[in-house]
């Protein structure tokens, strides 16, 4: 009797939690205007990629896109063009939120949405991004539609991610991470990088050879105090942000991250690896009826529970 009481307590504590990140997950699909990105139609028509693909099995957990996508932005301002590109041309000083919120909608339609939506989608991106090109503080040219950033891109986001939830979440076999790398070829193409890795063995070559070229900059701890601070996350999670920050910068190669200035004291301290990881798994078994994952497996005639069952 006293098991099931604490039992009956302990899911009656929860339920407020869900639903507050429930009610997170349906602004996050709010685009403005009264706007709303909808993942449950046009009924029937499939994704870029399968339910049964590792990305749909990694890029429904909250917590390791979080890190991961921090581990992709330090990555990629290390490379001058890129850093100066983002820096200069969005709103990600003034409103980091909101160009959080704008990135991760993006990867979820590329991953869950319907393809014409992601198509579509992946073309306005493209369009925006002939006009984002300028000059270095060094004096050297970038354009966001050039290949070789997007390749340094792609590369540095599949990496982050992926490696997130490999080391925060559930380890995966080496057969499942090549899988990934090969799923995320014709989303990479769609974008325009032409040349990102299509394995770990192609990832390895393109950072061996760009981390000569990356360099420090005091943008790069502006991006990290920006991200201890923002509320980018709901409310249930906010107290773990920092220390996702710091798991995150742990992720970063240690090449990359000597070359970034990021020294032992910006990674995780004694411990917080362990809490990270619990919460990874945690939030592995998440289910949001009105989240992305949840209303694609909706749209396609799938239980909505389709990617949670036999992980609680």
């Amino acid at each position: 009797m006293n098991f099931m009481w604490r039992r009956e307590l302990s899911e009656g504590l929860k339920a407020p939690i869900y639903a507050r990140l429930d009610l997170a997950a349906r602004a996050f699909l709010d685009v403005g205007e009264g706007k709303k990105i909808d993942f449950a139609s046009p009924k029937g028509e499939p994704a870029i990629l399968e339910p049964d693909s590792v990305s749909w099995r990694i890029f429904k957990n909250p917590v390791s896109l979080f890190i991961g996508g921090v581990t992709a932005v330090l990555m990629e301002f290390g490379e001058p063009r890129v850093r100066a590109g983002v820096w200069n041309h969005s709103t990600f000083r003034a409103a980091p939120v909101t160009r959080l919120k704008r990135t991760g909608l993006a990867a979820m339609v590329t991953v869950y949405g319907a393809r014409s939506v992601a198509e579509r989608m992946i073309a306005g991106v493209r369009r925006m991004h002939e006009n984002v090109e300028g000059l270095t503080e060094a004096g050297a040219a970038y354009s966001a539609n050039d290949v070789e950033l997007l390749n340094w891109v792609q590369a540095t986001a599949n990496f982050g991610f992926l490696n997130a939830y490999h080391h925060y979440v559930e380890p995966l076999s080496e057969r499942e991470r090549a899988r990934f790398y090969g799923e995320g070829g014709e989303a990479a193409r769609l974008y325009g990088a032409l040349g990102a890795p299509s394995s770990e063995r192609e990832q390895a070559a393109l950072f061996s050879a760009m981390t000569p070229k990356l360099e420090p900059s005091p943008i790069i701890f502006e991006f990290i105090q920006i991200m201890r601070h923002a509320p980018a996350l709901p409310g249930p999670l906010q107290f773990a942000q920092r220390v996702f920050v710091r798991a995150a910068i742990d992720l970063v190669p240690a090449p990359i991250r000597s070359v970034l200035g990021l020294g032992s004291s910006f990674g995780l301290r004694p411990l917080e690896g362990r809490i990270v990881r619990r919460l990874g798994r945690r939030a592995d078994c998440l289910l949001l009826p009105s989240a992305p994952p949840a209303q694609a497996c909706v749209r396609l005639g799938l239980p909505e529970d389709y990617l949670y069952v036999g992980r609680a």
